[in-house]
């Protein structure tokens, strides 16, 4: 079973020897080092010329990535982690997205790959998930592939259907992670949107209605294996809705599973409030408030820098733990 580093690796590939306008771009990413989390290996040898190793300095490739995509070209930049794109957003919020709005017949086809979460031990700086500070951006999509999706076919579907930048999220500790599918307890399916973009539906159950439903995204997912196998032992049925699209988010996808099972848990690893899951709650809120039998739940890591000692990370950080006991807290509501 592939993982879900093979996986994107072989969608850049795939991209590189089928599409002329692809350049790759970043810091470290051609041979021998191939990127910090090894993404680009071996695709500099392959690729002679394609792929652009850069200076340290993410303000000025995504302005140079930018000006690439305003030319023809579909570059994909790497940001080595997801914290520095705080040195890219002037770049990202102020001009990218803008163009296509202020200019006609003007596109600017980017895509932006960087690795996000913790779990590592790389400390405040390095380990954080800052995806939610660019949520609501218009024309900026906002794509994170968990372990359920697969993320190669995730990024050629980007370059073939978007005009606009799309910032693209990788889990750190899902590179190693196979990619999941069905087995005798979990039952997993994808479902598509009118762009075709997947939002995967997973169940410990086969018969009856969900006791609760659990809304995630990305790095979460490696989570939900276990996590649903050890409820349905329990025998509490669990529907655990994914999006790979979390901006726009495909409110109407998730709607009908909550609707269904009528009490809702939803999990991101960013910081508490002001983030993906209460802003999902609040839509939710909106369309199902008189069918819900309990207040949604909402889990996410706590509102403080992410310490680099492990057990301190762990503290601080969300988990399946967390999850679970999010999960009891609303299945006890009466």
């Amino acid at each position: 079973m592939p993982t879900y580093l093979k996986e994107l690796q072989q969608g850049l590939f795939t991209l590189l020897t089928n599409d002329q306008r692809i350049i790759l771009l970043g810091e470290d990413i051609i041979d021998p080092y191939g990127g910090a989390f090894k993404v680009t290996a071996g695709l500099s040898t392959q690729f002679p010329g394609r792929l652009i190793t850069t200076p340290i300095a993410e303000a000025g490739i995504t302005g140079v990535a930018v000006g690439l995509a305003l030319r023809g070209y579909v570059p994909i930049l790497e940001i080595m982690f997801g914290d520095f794109l705080t040195l890219c957003a002037d770049q990202i919020i102020n001009h990218a997205t803008k163009f296509s709005s202020m200019y006609s017949a003007v596109s600017c086809p980017l895509i932006i790959r960087s690795p996000m979460g913790g779990g590592r031990g790389y400390g405040p700086t390095h380990s954080q998930s800052l995806e939610k500070l660019f949520l609501g951006t218009p024309h900026l999509k906002i794509i994170s592939p968990s372990n359920f999706h697969n993320p190669g076919r995730t990024i050629q579907q980007i370059v073939q259907y978007e005009s606009n930048p799309v910032l693209f999220i990788e889990h750190k500790l899902l590179y190693s992670e196979f990619l999941q599918v069905s087995n005798e307890i979990i039952h997993v399916n994808l479902q598509s949107s009118e762009e075709g973009y997947h939002t995967a539906i997973i169940k410990n159950y086969t018969v009856g209605n969900p006791d609760l439903c659990l809304i995630s995204y990305g790095g979460t997912s490696r989570f939900l294996p276990k996590l649903l196998t050890d409820l349905a032992v329990e025998e509490v049925r669990i529907i655990a809705v994914l999006p790979e699209v979390i901006d726009p988010a495909p409110i109407d996808i998730l709607v009908p599973y909550a609707a269904a099972a009528r009490r809702v848990v939803i999990a991101e690893e960013s910081t508490a409030d002001f983030g993906w899951a209460v802003g999902i709650a609040g839509m939710l809120y909106e369309k199902l408030w008189k069918q819900l039998d309990c207040p949604i739940k909402v889990v996410t890591s706590e509102r403080c820098v992410i310490p680099t000692a492990s057990e301190q990370e762990k503290e601080v950080l969300i988990s399946a733990l967390k999850i679970e006991n999010a999960i009891m807290e609303v299945l006890s509501w009466l």
